[in-house]
């Protein structure tokens, strides 16, 4: 389930500082939902002014966004592997971030707004978008992952409901699994059509929650342990920057 909070203009302040920190002949994870969806565009500006990239999408939605903003694209396949150029930087949104964790020790923030939070980078809850398999596989392969949000997505603790993508066969066993584990599993309904959500993989989304992650690493190892589970929203140790657009600029904060 998406989440709402920040306004557009932070949102597009946040993508749009992200794009710019991409240098000409680099590859560019392009994460999906609206707050990635700035950046995306972002760098179409940049393509029409002259910068040389090209871009691997996350998902459906991305892809066409990338296509109609004219960023040449690769399949993932194409951009890793022996031979090929490899992702230097992947831009995605996320549904929570956890700011002044243990992963965020020794950092720091600046840009050109302040608004508080931002004090370093843990870890993230992603999956609003039923994209989190996709997007964990470019987010991890990349060089670099830059996170874009609004300040609504910043909290001392993730306490959202975590995403888990499992396969349709597995659905009960994983739920089982997930209330063994502490959690109360939902199965999320898709908003415009009878039945559920299905997943861009052809899978089925759970929305597990477990109420304040106080250990985000150990609960993730119990989601990836589960048979039937394709990928969990729990992202631990991938982010490098969060650039969190503010009502009067960006701030980011890196790992």
């Amino acid at each position: 389930m998406k989440t709402s909070g920040g306004s557009d203009a932070m949102k597009r302040r946040a993508g749009e500082s992200a794009a710019e920190a991409v240098a000409d002949g680099e590859v560019v994870g392009l994460g999906t939902g609206s707050t990635a969806a700035h950046a995306i565009r972002r760098l179409g500006d940049r393509i029409d002014s002259g910068l040389d990239v090209r871009g691997v999408a996350t998902s459906f939605a991305s892809r066409e966004l990338a296509t109609d903003c004219g960023i040449p694209l690769l399949d993932l396949d194409e951009a890793v592997g022996p031979d090929a150029p490899g992702i230097d930087v992947a831009i995605d949104g996320a549904d929570q971030v956890a700011v002044g964790g243990e992963e965020s020790e020794g950092t720091g923030s600046e840009g050109t707004g302040s608004d508080e939070p931002a004090a370093g980078v843990g870890p993230l809850i992603k999956g609003g978008g039923a994209a989190h398999a996709r997007e964990k596989l470019v987010d991890a392969a990349a060089d670099r992952f830059l996170v874009v949000a609004d300040p609504s997505k910043e909290v001392p603790v993730l306490d959202r409901s975590v995403p888990v993508e499992v396969l349709p066969a597995g659905r009960s066993a994983v739920a089982e699994a997930v209330r063994a584990a502490g959690g109360e599993p939902t199965l999320r309904r898709a908003e415009r059509k009878d039945g559920p959500v299905v997943t861009d993989n052809g899978n089925l989304v759970l929305d597990c929650a477990f109420g304040e992650i106080g250990d985000p690493a150990a609960l993730a190892r119990t989601l990836s342990a589960t048979p039937g589970v394709v990928e969990h929203g729990i992202f631990v140790g991938l982010a490098d920057e969060v650039h969190v657009g503010t009502e009067s600029g960006v701030r980011v904060a890196k790992r």
